[in-house]
Formats: C-alpha cells, structure tokens, sequence
C-alpha cells in the first residue's frame, strides 16, 4: 500500500465559507460568462475531500456546508447591489 506523498492537503472547510468578489472575477475576461463561481476554492475542496474519502459523503459534510454558506452569501451580496442600484457584474 503506497501513499501519495505529494498530496496537498486539504483546506480547513471555515476558509472557504466566505465568496470572492464577484465583480473582480468578472473583470479581466475575454468573455462575461453568468458561470463564473465566486465559491469556486470551495468547490474544488469539497470535490478534493470526496476524492481522498473514496466519496464518502459523511466525511465531507463540513466540506459541503461551506459551499452552501458561499454560495448563500454570494447569492445575498448579489441582491442586495441590485436592490441598491450597482451592477452585479
């Protein structure tokens, strides 16, 4: 039985709770896309913890709840600019 030792580890499931700044992910591309994802570092946490688990969901339900907070806050600061008038891309 070999172990990857070049494995990162994984983040902390609390440092991925918080979403990016929507509008700096926007800036930059070539392309405005509706798919870019602020929570995209939790995502791939998430993904990164079902992939050492052998997808066993139980083990990552940390992992998950962060996505879903992320994502709760992006889709919150995104109401509120348009409630007050600001662009949301």
């Amino acid at each position: 039985m070999s172990t990857k030792s070049n494995e990162a580890p994984l983040p902390s499931p609390g440092s991925n709770t918080k979403p990016l700044n929507y509008r700096e992910q926007f800036q930059g591309r070539d392309v405005v896309s509706r798919f870019i994802d602020p929570c995209e570092a939790a995502s791939k946490a998430t993904m990164a913890c079902m992939n050492k688990n052998n997808y066993d969901r139980e083990k990552c339900l940390d992992y998950f709840q962060a996505y879903r907070e992320c994502k709760n806050a992006w889709i919150e600061q995104r109401k509120e600019d348009r409630r007050n008038g600001r662009p949301s891309s």
